[in-house]
């Protein structure tokens, strides 16, 4: 299957999970919480095919900081969204996102 990891500023090290980094597996998406001055720069989205052994990165995307940005209140929502059914084989592991945005 499909994996995605994120680099950031062309490190070999990989933005790693933590309270305010979420990488999607389902999406591919990196979400950030409460974006901090040592976030900007440069984030590439790396693509591994397991089965093919192959790795494919895409584009740098930037991220700056906007000084005069006012972030309102706003009702939370799910940003993932699951299939109405996941099946699994006995004795498999399954690993359930679930991800919401809200201020």
């Amino acid at each position: 299957g499909l994996s995605y990891t994120w680099i950031f500023n062309n490190n070999t090290l990989y933005v790693q999970e933590d309270s305010r980094h979420f990488v999607s597996q389902e999406t591919g998406n990196l979400y950030l919480a409460k974006v901090e001055p040592s976030d900007v720069g440069n984030y590439t989205c790396v693509v591994t095919n397991s089965k093919a052994d192959q790795s494919v990165q895409g584009p740098p995307t930037p991220l700056t900081l906007c000084s005069d940005g006012v972030m309102g209140e706003y009702e939370p929502k799910i940003e993932v969204h699951f299939p109405e059914t996941t099946y699994a084989e006995k004795g498999s592991s399954v690993k359930l996102e679930f991800f919401a945005l809200g201020k």
